[in-house]
């Protein structure tokens, strides 16, 4: 393994500070409890939105805390969730007059954690509910799951959320409007190969060079099948098909396409998936008026891709426009 790393232990506090030290206007962080923090936190106008999870899914969560987006977020460590300590602490940080929304993707770890944060926290008075997504079709359960996974699809409730609190709405039209757009996302991904921990310093998962995993999941969990690879316009196929037929989608649908790089796929490749899907939606009747390409919930290094769409109304486009400010930059 070669990778720029010191002490493995030391990778997220260390990833976290210099997060913080590129962005000192607008982020706080404090090391003892793994907490990324706006600046201008708390706020009293509006509804705190917080998310957490293992590290190693970058620019999830952390490096989506700003204005529209994030309040806080509480990460683990690699592929681990956030004791529940530091979601506490996290409310706490950003508890509001409106309230606290906890946003968790859909692992075990991660429920735990979360659900004794919200026990613990209402205890001390703050008002504070929590929001559970899952919009991987991969698996519904298994040995690895306790329903659908909350994979990539999370960025358009946090977007939906945040632009929402931003707007002043309060706890409960926020949370319905965060169970709206989670009802309506669904994700896909595909492995190409498999990615290494630094912890662990080796591959988590062996599979062969001829092979993709369809469904992974973004900790290095088995999807539906290992199969032989096929070209992308196959692979489009495998991903879009289960996407599709989940809700369903239909002839006459407008949606926001998502083509999410695992952490090890050039953005070259990744535009060209997101082409292929384009034009078999619209073949379809199918409808991409809102388009996502590039990095949003990674694995660490694997090579890989997801797709995401959301069936847009006027009410989630409104909430997807609406602005925000967070560290990822553009010219």
């Amino acid at each position: 393994m070669k990778k720029f790393i010191n002490d493995p232990k030391a990778f997220v506090p260390e990833m976290l500070k210099g997060l913080a030290l590129a962005n000192p206007d607008t982020l706080t962080y404090d090391p003892k409890y793994n907490l990324i923090v706006r600046a201008d936190a708390p706020n009293n106008d509006k509804v705190s939105i917080i998310q957490g999870s293992g590290s190693g899914h970058e620019p999830a969560h952390v490096m989506i805390v700003g204005k529209g987006m994030l309040d806080a977020a509480c990460p683990g460590d690699v592929f681990a969730a956030p004791p529940t300590d530091f979601v506490v602490e996290a409310a706490r940080r950003v508890k509001s007059d409106k309230g606290v929304l906890l946003l968790v993707n859909n692992y075990t770890g991660d429920k735990m954690a979360f659900e004794m944060a919200e026990e613990l926290a209402a205890a001390e008075g703050i008002k504070v509910r929590t929001l559970f997504i899952d919009d991987d079709v991969a698996v519904k359960d298994s040995l690895y799951t306790i329903g659908r996974r909350g994979v990539a699809g999370n960025f358009f409730v946090i977007k939906a959320v945040g632009a929402a609190a931003e707007a002043g709405k309060d706890l409960d039209e926020i949370v319905r409007i965060g169970e709206k757009v989670n009802a309506v996302t669904r994700t896909m991904g595909v492995a190409l190969t498999a990615c290494t921990p630094p912890a662990k310093g080796e591959p988590l998962f062996e599979i062969g060079d001829d092979e993709i995993e369809v469904g992974i999941g973004i900790h290095g969990e088995p999807g539906r099948a290992r199969q032989k690879w096929v070209p992308a316009n196959e692979i489009v196929d495998l991903l879009l098909e289960p996407i599709v037929s989940d809700i369903p989608y239909s002839s006459g649908d407008d949606v926001a396409l998502m083509v999410n790089g695992l952490g090890g796929t050039p953005i070259s490749e990744l535009y060209l998936l997101y082409g292929i899907a384009h034009e078999k939606l619209a073949a379809q009747g199918i409808t991409p008026t809102r388009s996502y390409v590039g990095e949003y919930c990674t694995s660490l290094d694997m090579a890989g891709a997801s797709i995401t769409l959301v069936k847009l109304d006027d009410e989630i486009r409104e909430l997807l426009e609406a602005p925000a400010e967070i560290p990822i930059r553009t010219f």
